[in-house]
């Protein structure tokens, strides 16, 4: 994959960040590394439809916390064009948006390994799939699986954090130390913003 002679190359990197943890931060640095990306947005969703019906801490605070841990970290953006554009978030949408700035960036869009074979499911993904490539990464305790016929994509291996916001949000919530996995500009932004906790 080469980019073009006048457009950048654009990771996209979509999720609820709910906390945003080390994997999140490992998994955008590895992938930015390896595939030579001019730009890595890790672009907070708005109203996420795979949770529909599921409690979600509002949009603002997930923002407010992946621009938090992203501060030092360089090639890292905290992207907010989903809660800009508000409603639901839907991939299609952003690439798209992306693509009326800049015509001719190559858009690479990251996925686990989880959720690569179900792609199908996703809004407009046959529109999707003439617009992005793929970088599709293992998690831990999910079989290696590729996408459905017709995606253009490339694996990309990165190191293994066994860590998931769910299990992060008990801990919070219990009161457990996270320092092992939160960077400490989460942590502070968690408890300046009260989220968490259990009278929320």
């Amino acid at each position: 994959m080469t980019g073009t002679a006048t457009g950048l190359r654009i990771g996209v990197y979509g999720g609820t960040f709910d906390p945003i943890h080390l994997g999140h931060i490992e998994l955008a640095e590895s992938v930015r590394d390896a595939l030579s990306l001019d730009r890595m947005l890790l672009v907070v969703a708005n109203q996420p439809w795979q949770k529909a019906g599921q409690p979600v801490t509002p949009a603002e605070d997930r923002y407010a916390m992946v621009a938090a841990a992203l501060a030092d970290r360089p090639g890292l953006e905290a992207s907010r064009i989903e809660l800009d554009r508000g409603g639901p978030s839907y991939t299609i949408d952003t690439v798209r948006q992306l693509r009326e700035v800049d015509p001719d960036s190559e858009v690479v869009v990251i996925v686990g390994a989880d959720v690569a074979a179900s792609l199908d499911t996703w809004h407009d993904h046959e529109a999707l799939q003439e617009l992005v490539t793929l970088a599709v990464v293992d998690r831990p305790g999910s079989p290696p699986a590729d996408p459905p016929a017709g995606w253009q994509f490339v694996r990309v291996p990165v190191r293994p954090v066994d860590v998931s916001s769910t299990d992060l949000r008990s801990r919070l919530l219990a009161g457990e130390p996270v320092d092992d996995v939160l960077p400490d500009a989460v942590i502070r932004c968690v408890t300046e913003r009260g989220l968490y906790a259990a009278e929320r």
